[in-house]
Formats: C-alpha cells, structure tokens, sequence
C-alpha cells in the first residue's frame, strides 16, 4: 500500500459520485480540496459527518472543495454499496459529493487507513493535512477544528501548523 507525505503531489483520481457524475482530485482551480475516507455504518465516521459537512458549507464561498470517498468491500459490506450510498444521499440530503472507489485503488494510493481519513490538499494537489477532524469524534462541539485550521493556513498560504494527526476510525474494509 502506498501513502502521500505532506507535501507531496497527491494522486489524481476519476470517481462516480452517486449521481453517476465524475469527480477528480485535481480540479480547475480549487484553492484547497479535501478528501474524506468515509462510509455508511463506521460510528467513528457517522460521528463526524455532520462536522465535516458542516466545513464544506462554510468554507464552499471561499472555493474550497469536499469530496466523500467511500472505499469499503460492498460485498462483505453491503450498507457501504453504491445503492445504499445513493439512499442516505438522498435522505440526509447531502451538499458534497459522495464517491465510490469500488476499486479501492484510490485509498491504497492515498494510504487511507480508516474512516474517517482526512487530507486536505492546496491548489497545487499537494498534500497539506492529513488525519482526523479534531481531537474527539464524542465531542462535537470541537467543530473539526483541526480541519478547519489546516483550511485556514492551506486558503493564507501559511504553513499548517499540525500537518499529520492520527487519524481515528474503522478500519477501512478491504476485499479479500
């Protein structure tokens, strides 16, 4: 399995969204994307959803892209399939894309561990954070914090200032 360092150009990738539309890594002119490994059933990742659907709307005027990347083994996982994918789409009435790598080959480049994995990327694709959304998936209160300074430093051209956190989840549910 690979893994991106911080810094380094992060793999560019072409994923169908639920709608059927597909989504790149490196999109014309996005100040910063974040990619979230993420699934239907992990509590860790159910946790943090809304914190995180929460930093794409406040950060969407500044051009910042989130894209939900769902890389589980849909067969042994069947609430991870792209039907069940398109169902809570539709249900909790999503504002990000949410993504299918039925392959995995896209968390084995990224090195994705868990869900939820985060990396935030700058407009070059290089990546400038990576791990979890704040310090406490039980606290909501903490507002993905760690993503939201990474955001911050990544959209000022600063240096981020905690580049790699441990990120916190379930394992991501390899096919055999």
């Amino acid at each position: 399995m690979m893994s991106v360092s911080i810094g380094a150009v992060a793999p560019d990738f072409a994923l169908p969204d639920t709608d059927g539309g597909s989504w790149s890594a490196a999109d014309t002119g996005a100040p910063a994307t974040v990619v979230v490994f993420t699934c239907n059933h992990c509590p860790y990742a159910l946790a943090w959803h809304d914190r995180i659907a929460e930093v794409a709307d406040d950060y969407a005027a500044r051009g910042v892209r989130v894209l939900a990347v769902n890389s589980n083994d849909a067969d042994r996982y069947p609430r991870d399939s792209i039907d069940a994918m398109r169902d809570r789409v539709s249900r909790e009435q999503w504002t990000i894309p949410y993504l299918h790598d039925a392959t995995q080959e896209v968390a084995r480049e990224y090195g994705a561990k868990v869900t939820p994995d985060v990396f935030v990327l700058d407009a070059e694709g290089r990546l400038r954070y990576r791990g979890a959304p704040d310090a406490d998936y039980e606290k909501p209160e903490e507002r993905a914090e760690w993503l939201r300074d990474a955001l911050d430093a990544v959209l000022a051209g600063a240096i981020v200032g905690r580049p790699e956190t441990k990120p916190v989840g379930c394992s991501i549910k390899w096919k055999a």
